[in-house]
């Protein structure tokens, strides 16, 4: 599957937020939420960016949907730059790629019907002119997420957490995308309810050809459905690889970390612990050299002189560690 021609390209990703202070309000300092991100994602394929809260993951996925413009780099669909298009140039662009993002109530209009809020990218990219024509797709994408066409007349509220994605879903659905950005899609759910969500996702991806970036802290439900990993600290990538060898032979401290955290099924089962030490650096401040080396056991001299690059390990799996064959 990684095989396959690339959809979207990531090249050089960067984006930082200006802090402005002063009597004219000019850039004093910026947060550093993206700093040098590349990585690429074929159809069919689930792409996962993990890592803990405030690593940049979702700036990535906003960035990716041109939600947010970058501050430097190149996103390309098919060959094609789509980093500071205007809005009409983005048009055509946006029914190719929808985003699901992690509150489905907040992601909802409560004045509006469930028809409404699913036919809304159908009048928008005018996929359907007629209300006859979007009851019937509205309809068809209701069933397809596992809800009965009925309940397009009802509301947001009389729906519960899970049954609410599942409109979300149908509404990413509604304009036929190539890709679908889903922004911890499933973290405010129930364990039982997350399954579900997951599922579904995996069938319609099986079903549609669809490439989906996933965006999670939780490394169980992305070792269920990903292809390929990506491991990401304070704005930048520390790894990836493939999901099996992500998950058995991680080649970052970083990576080895947040595994060794994951609690396992069997309570007598040991596990080597990896224990970080201090604070996630300020992304205002972050460090010098390497941005792990403040809280890495392996970290010398070199780590804060120089930055790692992201180095060919071997199988399509990369680190940025200089010690990464020691790892």
């Amino acid at each position: 599957m990684t095989d396959a021609p690339h959809l979207i390209e990531v090249r050089n990703l960067v984006k930082r937020f200006p802090i402005r202070g002063g009597l004219f309000s000019r850039s004093v300092k910026a947060v550093h939420a993206v700093s040098d991100v590349s990585f690429h994602i074929a159809r069919g394929e689930t792409l996962s960016l993990v890592g803990e809260s405030g690593c940049g993951k979702s700036t990535v996925g906003k960035c990716l949907a041109q939600l947010i413009p970058l501050t430097e780099g190149r996103i390309t669909l098919e060959g094609k730059n789509i980093a500071g298009l205007g809005r009409a140039e983005m048009q055509p662009v946006r029914k190719r790629m929808n985003v699901v993002f992690q509150d489905p109530f907040s992601s909802l209009n409560p004045r509006m019907t469930v028809e409404e809020l699913i036919a809304e990218p159908l009048r928008s990219h005018r996929m359907a002119r007629t209300r006859t024509e979007r009851r019937t797709r509205v309809g068809d994408l209701l069933e397809k997420v596992g809800l009965p066409r009925e309940t397009m007349v009802r509301m947001p509220h009389q729906f519960s957490g899970g049954q609410r994605q599942r409109i979300c879903i149908a509404r990413a659905l509604a304009s036929e995308p190539d890709i679908i950005i889903c922004d911890e899609a499933v973290s405010a759910l129930d364990v039982s309810v997350q399954a579900q969500i997951i599922n579904l996702l995996m069938d319609l991806q099986k079903d549609l050809g669809l490439a989906l970036l996933f965006i999670s802290h939780d490394l169980a439900v992305v070792e269920h459905m990903s292809d390929r990993i990506a491991v990401m600290y304070l704005g930048r990538i520390m790894e990836i690889a493939d999901r099996d060898a992500i998950f058995r032979h991680p080649r970052h401290p970083y990576t080895k970390a947040l595994l060794s955290a994951v609690p396992l099924p069997d309570p007598s089962a040991k596990r080597d612990r990896v224990v970080l030490t201090g604070d996630v650096p300020s992304p205002i401040d972050p460090p010098s050299g390497c941005f792990f080396r403040t809280r890495c056991p392996m970290a010398t001299d070199r780590c804060a002189s120089d930055v790692p690059a992201l180095r060919d390990m071997g199988g399509g799996q990369m680190s940025a560690c200089h010690f990464a064959e020691e790892v």
